[in-house]
């Protein structure tokens, strides 16, 4: 997914992760191994990241060079 212009995918297993990918990644699409996650975790993981807002700031920075052509 991330060969693609403004996709960001991040894998996330936890929903620690899962903030951090959308804090200091920007990222917009989740990844979750469904083999290693219960469907409870998958919940928490898909709310914490639709809710969480991305920090900007130091981190738009290396966020931005990330280009796919």
């Amino acid at each position: 997914a991330n060969k693609h212009q403004d996709i960001r995918a991040a894998l996330c297993w936890t929903k620690e992760i899962a903030e951090l990918a959308r804090q200091h990644n920007d990222a917009n699409i989740i990844s979750i191994p469904a083999r290693y996650t219960s469907i409870q975790q998958a919940v928490e993981m898909v709310a914490t990241f639709l809710n969480t807002d991305f920090e900007g700031g130091r981190h738009a920075n290396r966020v931005n060079k990330i280009a796919c052509k």
